[in-house]
């Protein structure tokens, strides 16, 4: 009896964890994402119970994870990823698996190319330490400025080794970059940011990231706490995201602008 009674309550402990809800904390249209993932026939059949967290800011959604009232987040570039985990002294988060590519681009209201930039052209963009640094390469890659050599994932504008345009720029919480590009001559929008304001980077965009190589580190990622890295229900959430029925509801969604990346970590890594 004391010996079944054991059994059976350890049986109960494991249908408990194989069970348990995953809450996942997200941001803006990844909120959407997830939630129709939650909902999906493939999350069912996968065994996966979902909750979705809506958060407004991505540090704190960062600090959500590791103190265990999310799961695993689903809104970061691994850039992001990084800045957070190398400015952390308590806790790091862990990569689970690769999601996207949104490609960050240069818009504006004012010009219709880059071919005649104005000198002391005013430049709106992020002051978050990975999408400022994400900015400015896309500048570089654009041939308005040039970066050291030794440029990283804390890179600033203060760091530019040329401007021969004479660019000004303004910083400013990414959500809002949109609604300040009216006074400005361009504006470098993360693709999250260009969606919510009626945006598709492939088509509005003057200039946006290529997926290459040099992009690797600005594929999204799926995280959580260092303490959770070999939770088997967690990792089988990049297996779910890539199914073939959630990447063709995300491509007619989105209008091919969450380019699928199916990689290793290791890949973002070298």
């Amino acid at each position: 009896m004391g010996l079944a009674l054991v059994l059976g309550l350890a049986a109960c402990g494991q249908k408990k964890t194989e069970d348990k809800t995953i809450n996942i904390g997200s941001m803006v249209s990844d909120v959407t994402i997830w939630r129709h993932i939650a909902k999906s026939p493939e999350a069912k059949k996968m065994g996966l119970k979902i909750k979705v967290t809506s958060f407004q800011d991505g540090v704190q959604l960062n600090q959500a994870t590791l103190d265990g009232s999310v799961d695993v987040n689903a809104f970061q570039s691994y850039a992001y990823f990084q800045a957070f985990n190398k400015e952390q002294k308590a806790g790091k988060q862990v990569a689970l698996g690769t999601t996207y590519l949104e490609p960050m681009g240069i818009y504006s209201d004012k010009h219709k190319n880059l071919k005649h930039i104005p000198d002391g052209a005013t430049v709106v963009i992020a002051n978050d330490a990975a999408n400022e640094t994400r900015g400015l390469e896309l500048l570089a890659k654009a041939g308005l400025i040039t970066l050291p050599k030794n440029f990283d994932a804390l890179g600033k504008v203060q760091d530019i080794q040329s401007n021969p345009h004479h660019l000004k720029f303004k910083e400013a919480q990414d959500n809002t970059i949109p609604r300040l590009m009216k006074d400005a001559d361009y504006g470098l929008l993360a693709n999250t940011v260009a969606y919510e304001a009626g945006l598709n980077v492939l088509k509005d965009a003057l200039y946006h990231e290529k997926v290459d190589q040099t992009t690797r580190k600005n594929v999204n990622i799926l995280a959580t706490a260092a303490k959770n890295k070999d939770n088997k229900a967690y990792r089988k959430l990049t297996t779910l995201y890539h199914k073939p029925a959630i990447q063709k509801w995300l491509t007619k969604k989105f209008g091919g602008t969450k380019v699928e990346v199916q990689k290793p970590i290791s890949y973002l890594k070298n």
